[in-house]
């Protein structure tokens, strides 16, 4: 296990709670990055391979993701060690368990997140009486339901699209990763006439040249099955997703799936990264350096947030996706402005504009 010490920096983070509950089989992680801006909102990660340094690496991302949104929040995010599709009531009993462990960390407001979806945070509300993401039927916002981060990134990517020099009509676009955020992005994308040639998920790879139909690939994903039963595609394997030339690719799963051993692979001129650093630090720079234009995750991905905050704060559904439109097209704008300005990679000229935003918030605040 690393020395978490080794991530602090003068930006945090804050805390980090270890829980193991070994009655429950309950192993997870919280970390609170930073709350100068308000009290931390992120979400809830279930998956086998998880890690501390994972959960820090994420808070950080939601710290920046939040002050970059202009959110009244700072970053935090918990990882929990276990399958996400092990049997609902076994899920349902560690999620309860984990709520119960977190009841009095409470600068730390959970959300949805890969591994666990509206009705988690539906248990979690139960427990500890503070959520977002939460069904309607409890007057939650469901971020996956309305697909609220990927319509965000496909907002991104509109404004991006100038940058870059191409035109969304007839624009190729892959998606690593065809679940909650990578559909709804693809929908949005299409409906601008953009072209999906190439999907995937954890089992498999299908791409067709001429376009795969997306409201069928949608049905299709929402009755159970994979993308590699997808009929009318060519398939391959899960790796291949990397190969295919493209205009816009779109990471929408795990962290570091670009990295320095395969991206002279990637072929495309935008990528938008509807995951949480889907990229290591080594290829963005690489990327950078061929010309391919990188939104940043906390920039492109911050949909999902902005409608959690606007649920938060008593806000409608029409008022979240205004906002959250509204917020991420100049937050593209302002950061893409700035590194045509300085010939910084994105990245760089987003970190700056966050952490602008949570020192002028800290120096507002009696402990700095």
């Amino acid at each position: 296990m690393p020395d978490m010490f080794e991530f602090a920096d003068s930006l945090g983070p804050l805390k980090i709670l270890h829980i193991h509950r070994p009655a429950l089989g309950l192993k997870a992680v919280v970390c609170v990055d930073n709350v100068a801006c308000g009290p931390a909102i992120g979400g809830v990660r279930m998956a086998p391979d998880v890690s501390a340094a994972e959960a820090f690496r994420l808070a950080r991302a939601m710290t920046f993701k939040n002050a970059a949104a202009g959110l009244p929040h700072g970053g935090g995010k918990a990882v929990i060690y276990g399958d996400p599709k092990m049997p609902p009531a076994e899920k349902e009993r560690l999620i309860r368990g984990f709520a119960q462990a977190i009841a009095d960390m409470t600068d730390y407001i959970p959300g949805p997140d890969m591994g666990t979806d509206e009705r988690a945070m539906a248990w979690v509300k139960d427990e500890i009486g503070r959520s977002v993401g939460l069904p309607r039927v409890l007057g939650g916002i469901p971020l996956d339901e309305i697909g609220a981060t990927g319509f965000g990134v496909a907002a991104a990517v509109d404004v991006a699209k100038d940058y870059a020099g191409i035109d969304l009509k007839g624009a190729r676009v892959v998606v690593q990763g065809f679940g909650a955020v990578g559909m709804h992005a693809a929908r949005h994308l299409a409906r601008a006439g953009a072209r999906l040639v190439a999907a995937s998920d954890s089992h498999g790879t299908i791409a067709d040249d001429n376009g795969l139909d997306v409201e069928a690939l949608i049905q299709h994903k929402h009755a159970g099955r994979n993308v590699g039963d997808f009929d009318t595609a060519r398939k391959r394997g899960v790796d291949a997703v990397i190969d295919i030339p493209c205009d816009i690719w779109i990471p929408a799963a795990r962290p570091d799936v670009i990295r320095a051993d395969n991206v002279a692979r990637l072929k495309t001129k935008i990528l938008a990264q509807g995951a949480n650093i889907p990229c290591t630090p080594e290829a963005e720079a690489a990327l950078h350096r061929r010309g391919v234009l990188c939104l940043p995750d906390f920039i492109a991905n911050a949909g999902g947030v902005i409608c959690a905050s606007v649920e938060y704060h008593g806000g409608s559904e029409r008022q979240a996706m205004t906002v959250i439109d509204e917020k991420i097209r100049a937050n593209t704008r302002a950061v893409l402005e700035e590194a045509k300005r300085t010939g910084a990679e994105p990245r760089a000229a987003a970190v700056a504009l966050a952490e602008r935003r949570v020192r002028e918030a800290a120096s507002l605040r009696r402990f700095k």
